[in-house]
């Protein structure tokens, strides 16, 4: 590879003025602008671009954690992102935490380490040791999907709360009365807020909560497999399940099926995210959508935002989703 003083050399100038034309930091005359140009095409020249950056205090790379990169939900807005960032010049360094505390610390020392210019950071629960560890070195950082209260940093998630109520408001208005819930884990924010509207539905309707009808879920068709095993094994069935992510109501779909239940007839299902396989299932899945074209979107917009100003005020910007109603929920 060619060196920056035999571009000089071959151009008949300063690898000073070299230095110029690379990072535009002066004025060089048109004639001695061109002849560097052509030297370094001649001579296959390619700034060291990593070096460039680092003296500027920037690698126009970006960190981008995510607690399950197998979840379709999380890989969507992974591929938004990171085109978003692509868009703006900027490469993504994708890390998968698999929901464990420890990894997502030493993960996010890696991109401290490679001096990423911000990270866009899905939490794998309510863990705030590594954002905080961004926040004391003065990362920019924006969270996304999964809120950590304690932490002052801009963020983008959808409005988990609403979106738990449209789908439970959903399965009464279809005239489902016996509505069960497969809830994600209790140590993440969507899944105790869809939770949370789930109660509200039910009380605004004056349904009884019925605790035998509540059943733990990991966001993986297994748990929701199970747990529906659990909920049509018992004496008084559910008449309808709401699976708080789409994977755990394929595994749902899968249990009703090997019992012998048609769905949407005899049990409505209905799942949430929006996620592409939602609309290949047998039946299609009835779910609730998650902005995630937006989501991505601002994620990244306001990661860039910070970046230029550091000193503005966090701001959270929360999305509402939309009920999608397909063919595996109907009126009774």
């Amino acid at each position: 590879m060619a060196t920056i003083r035999e571009v000089a050399q071959k151009a008949g100038v300063s690898v000073t003025t070299v230095s110029h034309v690379i990072n535009q930091t002066r004025f060089v005359s048109p004639d001695a602008e061109k002849r560097v140009l052509s030297a370094m095409q001649q001579l296959n020249y390619r700034p060291n671009t990593l070096a460039r950056s680092l003296r500027r205090g920037e690698t126009h790379t970006i960190g981008l954690m995510v607690p399950d990169s197998a979840n379709p939900y999380f890989a969507e807005v992974a591929r938004i992102i990171e085109e978003k960032a692509f868009r703006a010049s900027y490469s993504t360094i994708l890390c998968n935490s698999d929901n464990d505390p420890e990894k997502e610390r030493r993960y996010t020392e890696v991109l401290i380490n490679k001096q990423v210019d911000g990270i866009i950071f899905m939490a794998c629960g309510d863990d705030v040791l590594s954002l905080k560890e961004l926040v004391d070195r003065r990362i920019p950082a924006v969270i996304v999907d999964r809120l950590l209260n304690q932490i002052e940093v801009d963020s983008v998630v959808s409005d988990n709360f609403q979106g738990g109520y449209l789908a439970t408001q959903h399965l009464i208005e279809s005239g489902h009365r016996n509505i069960a819930i497969v809830r994600g884990p209790s140590n993440v924010t969507p899944s105790a807020r869809r939770f949370d509207g789930y109660l509200q539905a039910l009380k605004d309707y004056n349904l009884p909560l019925q605790e035998n009808l509540i059943k733990n879920g990991n966001f993986h068709p297994p748990s929701g497999y199970q747990a529906t095993r659990e909920l049509l094994s018992q004496s008084v069935r559910p008449d309808a399940i709401f699976a708080c992510n789409d994977l755990m109501a394929i595994g749902t779909i899968r249990a009703a099926y090997e019992i012998g239940l048609s769905i949407p007839n005899d049990l409505s299902i209905i799942g949430y995210d929006n996620i592409e396989l939602a609309l290949f299932t047998q039946p299609a899945l009835t779910t609730i959508a998650q902005p995630i074209q937006t989501i991505a979107d601002r994620a990244v917009h306001l990661l860039l935002e910070r970046m230029v100003l550091p000193l503005n005020p966090p701001k959270r910007e929360t999305l509402s989703n939309q009920l999608l109603i397909r063919s595996s929920t109907r009126r009774l």
